[in-house]
């Protein structure tokens, strides 16, 4: 019963999400199956709470998808990438005491100027890392709903604001870009048997790999490495899958909408505004220090703020993917800060609760 009403939530969000792709395709919105399903589920569930309950992307769905997507980005590493990973050594410094200010200064205005307790100001202020961070706040926070609510809004701001930037910036050339990339993909159809085998056999490896190496996020950090090893060396080329970036849109924009669909305004109205807030103050920094390296280095601005934006790993990367910017430089610089974040949490959580007192 539980999966055929996964199934009934899976086929309407995606006939919602699918038509508004389509209808933002049809007037030229950027990223227009990211950005559609996105809004379009969250206003058809905000607005009809009758359909509201039918709306949702099951994880046993969404998982083998991130899976698929992870394999898809590590095709754009290739032998000639480790050349000019060593030149990345400035963007990826920076980037990490990035993390570590934008952190600290939305802890400090949550603490100090908003009363915050500091367990639940240091989750919420954190740029990354969002399911393992919303499973350690159940075990450190009463109020779990609330860091959830801080991250769902931090990644709908970057999600909704990327594309948007990018089409200011680089104006109908960025939407038609977008459009073309996406459509010069193959087809399923067009690609042989054995290419596809091997795209699900290396999702799923992976996916095994990091299980029994105890990774976090095993469902995108294990297929991610694979595919990285594997195309690195030149053991494997795949190329992307027009009607699988689709899916992942589809995929993690519906699920986004539903969530926001979901949420009861009336109980959490009073954190939406501190949430708003702390992620603006969060793309302030690193936007700074985005400009901060474009003026030192004459480097891509666009380029570096999709590297450096705090969105998740799937969904930026997925952007760098459509607009046609630089995916594995991308990739590289958020897989690093998921990384340094998850990595961190274990030790800091006990070292602030010893150091600072709540409300202190």
């Amino acid at each position: 019963m539980g999966v055929a009403k996964d199934c009934l939530k899976i086929v309407v969000t995606s006939a919602v999400a699918l038509t508004a792709g389509l209808i933002c395709e049809s007037v030229g919105v950027p990223a227009p199956y990211l950005m559609g399903s996105l809004f379009g589920v969250w206003v058809v569930g905000g607005s009809l709470p009758a359909v509201q309950p039918y709306l949702g992307i099951a994880r046993w769905f969404h998982v083998p998808v991130v899976m698929g997507l992870s394999v898809l980005i590590g095709t754009s590493f290739n032998p000639e990438l480790i050349a000019h990973i060593n030149g990345w050594a400035a963007t990826l410094g920076v980037m990490l005491v990035t993390t570590a200010i934008a952190t600290i200064v939305g802890m400090f205005w949550l603490v100090r100027i908003r009363h915050y307790p500091i367990t639940e100001a240091f989750l919420s202020s954190v740029p990354g890392g969002q399911a393992e961070i919303l499973m350690i706040a159940r075990e450190h926070t009463e109020k779990d709903y609330v860091v959830a609510l801080f991250h769902l809004v931090r990644v709908v701001l970057v999600f909704c604001s990327t594309p948007l930037l990018l089409a200011v910036t680089q104006g109908h050339l960025a939407v038609a870009q977008s459009n073309f990339v996406l459509h010069q993909m193959p087809t399923f159809l067009s690609l042989p048997l054995w290419v596809l085998s091997m795209f699900l056999m290396t999702a799923l490896a992976g996916y095994l790999i990091a299980r029994l190496l105890h990774m976090p996020m095993p469902h995108l950090l294990g297929p991610l490495c694979l595919s990285i090893v594997l195309h690195v060396t030149g053991a494997l080329d795949i190329p992307r899958i027009s009607e699988f970036v689709i899916l992942a849109q589809v995929a993690i924009g519906g699920a986004i909408g539903a969530r926001l669909a979901q949420v009861q305004f009336r109980e959490l109205y009073s954190y939406i505004a501190d949430a708003v807030v702390s992620a603006v103050i969060m793309l302030v920094v690193y936007a700074i220090s985005a400009l901060f390296l474009n003026a030192l280095f004459d480097l891509d601005l666009l380029k570096l703020w999709l590297a450096f934006v705090p969105g998740g790993l799937y969904e930026v990367t997925l952007l760098a993917l459509l607009f046609g910017f630089d995916v594995a430089f991308v990739a590289v610089h958020h897989t690093i800060r998921i990384m340094f974040i998850i990595l961190s949490l274990p030790v800091l959580i006990p070292t602030l609760k010893r150091l600072i007192r709540p409300n202190g």
